[in-house]
């Protein structure tokens, strides 16, 4: 059974199935699903589908994309979330400076205010981090205190040594299976595997051979079995130690 640490089924690509698809995952193969949150609506949406379904949870937060809508009121929103036993995390969170829809120093402010609620809250936190490395990881450094995951990891060997050393964790995609994953897999390669993760980041990333089509959490396999050669274990074990990664993580029985 997989654990799809990070996929959004509130996107509007799930629409005409969402249900059927969710409450027939769990015969798929896949036995957990954490699905984050990006502003207020989707937030909201991740903490309904957690509430409706047994093998669904939910993590609630602001994306450095929607990092102008954040406000008092978003920090109140997420207390109140936090208190459902079914949000395990605030995320996904952080810095996005390749497309630069929020201005940085603004993404910046907001990063911080949530990592600080994170600390308030005791709660771990889903890191996204694009085109943004070096300034992620002055802000997290200001947060030692605080458990991580580095989801869909795009940074170097280097970085992931340093992120390691605090005793976060990272998460991989489908993008591992990519003609340009060099950097991705020589990452694996280093990483221990009681720090990996997996995720589709549905609808986003379908790994090869359906690259470019709606992605789900059936796909898992194809990363599990990337990550199986690189490491030199089969998927079925990568499946296993990452549901249990991904579970004492978030803190699932």
């Amino acid at each position: 059974m997989y654990f799809d640490t990070h996929a959004h089924y509130d996107d509007e690509r799930f629409d005409t199935d969402r249900h059927a698809l969710l409450a027939e995952l769990p015969n798929e193969g896949v036995g957990l699903i954490l699905n984050p949150g990006c502003d207020e609506e989707s937030s909201a949406k991740a903490v309904e589908y957690a509430e409706k379904y047994s093998h669904m949870y939910a993590a609630v937060g602001w994306h450095p994309h929607e990092a102008e809508s954040y406000c008092e009121e978003s920090e109140e929103l997420i207390r109140r979330w936090c208190e459902n036993p079914k949000v395990k995390a605030i995320g996904e969170i952080g810095l996005d400076y390749y497309y630069d829809f929020s201005p940085r120093e603004r993404q910046r402010e907001v990063f911080r205010r949530q990592m600080e609620l994170a600390r308030e809250l005791k709660m771990p936190v889903i890191i996204h981090d694009r085109d943004a490395h070096g300034e992620c990881m002055e802000i997290i450094r200001e947060f030692p205190d605080l458990r991580g995951v580095f989801h869909c990891y795009s940074g170097s060997a280097e970085m992931a040594r340093q992120i390691l050393e605090m005793g976060w964790y990272l998460s991989f995609t489908g993008a591992i299976t990519f003609k340009n994953a060099r950097k991705a897999l020589e990452t694996i390669e280093i990483c221990p595997m009681d720090k990996i993760m997996i995720e589709t980041d549905s609808p986003y990333l379908a790994p090869v051979p359906h690259r470019g089509k709606r992605n789900d959490s059936r796909e898992l396999c194809f990363v599990a079995e990337k990550i199986a050669e690189i490491k030199g274990i089969t998927a079925d074990e990568v499946a296993h130690i990452t549901m249990e990664n991904g579970k004492r993580f978030f803190g699932i029985e």
